[in-house]
């Protein structure tokens, strides 16, 4: 593994189901927000809400972009999220393999934008 430059991000966030996750996912890859969207089902939830203890099964979104697509990235999980308020969170990528880093810089940005068939 190589470190890498501060501009790789991982954003998380959870949906209530796979079809808000693939909708998600499909969105933010196909504007070229991020290069990969890792859609992990089966997820545990426990959490406050309003004052409650709830538990529910989710589906996590890990997604690889750059810092300067955050802010857009944001705009489009809020847009296509079920959710009042989703749990978006953002980490940075302190290490990555060599080729992983010029991937995701590759794969974000620029014009083209494509949808899932």
């Amino acid at each position: 593994m190589a470190q890498i430059d501060s501009d790789l991000r991982q954003v998380t966030v959870t949906c209530p189901d796979m079809e808000s996750a693939r909708k998600i996912a499909a969105t933010v890859v196909g504007r070229r927000l991020a290069a990969c969207v890792n859609i992990v089902p089966g997820v545990v939830s426990i959490y406050r809400w309003m004052g409650e203890i709830s538990e529910d099964q989710e589906v996590l979104l890990l997604i690889k972009t750059r810092e300067e697509f955050v802010e857009s990235l944001f705009t489009a999980i809020v847009a296509n999220h079920p959710y009042e308020q989703p749990a978006i969170e953002v980490l940075p990528i302190v290490h990555a393999g060599r080729g992983v880093a010029v991937w995701i810089r590759a794969e974000t940005g620029g014009d083209e934008t494509v949808s899932l068939p």
